[in-house]
């Protein structure tokens, strides 16, 4: 029986979304150069704001949830 290959199976691929994501991001981030924006708070108008407050976001809930981890995991057999 041969295994199938799936996409991600080659880190060739993989780089390549890698690559992939950073040209978008470094994309947006120049077109944020050309975008007027109408921030409400004085420090919403600074440069890549919204890239850096999604990314502690993210950290956040990553980190929350590993520390919500602790206190709510149960034992492998807890159903059993």
């Amino acid at each position: 029986m041969k295994k199938e290959i799936k996409l991600f199976d080659n880190p060739r691929n993989v780089q390549r979304v890698i690559r992939a994501m950073f040209a978008v991001l470094a994309a947006l981030l120049i077109a944020e150069l050309f975008i007027h924006k109408h921030p409400h708070f004085p420090f919403e108008g600074a440069f890549g704001f919204f890239a850096v407050y999604g990314f502690a976001a993210c950290a956040l809930v990553i980190f929350t949830s590993k520390a919500l981890r602790f206190f709510l995991k149960r034992d492998e057999d807890y159903y059993e």
